[in-house]
């Protein structure tokens, strides 16, 4: 997946001289954008590649599932937003993203990390803000949904590694996740860099005595079109 997003990017790079400043160009015939009577340079709709880095924790009232320590991932996908406000450059952008989660724990001479792959499912309202020469600052707000679609529990005791979601042992992990994410991207025609964190608030420890959430801090690069 990596790869196959490294070479879309490529691929999106390739072709942005058809649209030179990307979906802001609203002043060009052939844009697919319309001009509306406010003027603006920001388009009504945009679609954009995600790929970067996930530094996730796990943090846990039970000792076997607090991964304190941050784990680095994977995140990548695909987002789309469209304009909710006429005058205002206020937008609802959703996406589909797989992202790496997890953590790392050593506590009394135990050593556990664990692996938690999610199709994830952000939602989030974001204001772009046009400050000139192709550039945007885009602070956002929001949610997302979270389906475990794999992962390990590695136990460097016993020397023994199994499903994070699995049924073979109480001390996993759900596999439902969601919270609130909130964050800022940065763009310059076509090329856009994000910074963002997920909260989590589901528990998603199979002990419901114990509470037990997910963090990650999300930085990623990608191309919007």
């Amino acid at each position: 997946m990596f790869l196959w997003m490294a070479a879309m990017l490529f691929s999106v790079s390739a072709s942005a001289q058809y649209y030179p400043y990307g979906r802001y160009n609203s002043h060009k015939s052939h844009s697919r954008y319309v001009q509306h009577p406010r003027h603006d340079r920001i388009g009504d709709s945009y679609g954009g590649l995600r790929l970067g880095l996930s530094l996730a924790n796990v943090n846990s009232d039970s000792p076997y599932l607090d991964g304190n320590k941050m784990r680095a991932g994977v995140v990548a996908g695909l987002v789309g937003g469209t304009r909710i406000a006429g005058y205002t450059p206020l937008y609802l952008e959703a996406g589909v993203l797989f992202s790496q989660k997890g953590g790392k724990c050593e506590s009394g001479g135990e050593k556990f990390t664990y692996t938690l792959d999610y199709l994830e499912v952000p939602l989030v309202f974001k204001y772009i803000a046009d400050l000139g020469g192709n550039v945007t600052i885009e602070p956002f707000v929001g949610g997302y949904a979270a389906l475990g679609v794999g992962g390990k529990i590695k136990d460097y005791q016993y020397r023994e590694a199994y499903s994070s979601f699995g049924d073979k042992y109480t001390d996993n992990f759900k596999r439902f996740d969601g919270g609130i994410r909130v964050g800022c991207g940065f763009s310059f025609d076509q090329f856009y860099l994000e910074g963002a964190y997920d909260f989590g608030l589901a528990n998603v420890g199979k002990d419901a005595f114990d509470d037990t959430h997910t963090g990650a801090l999300n930085l990623t690069l990608g191309m919007n079109f």
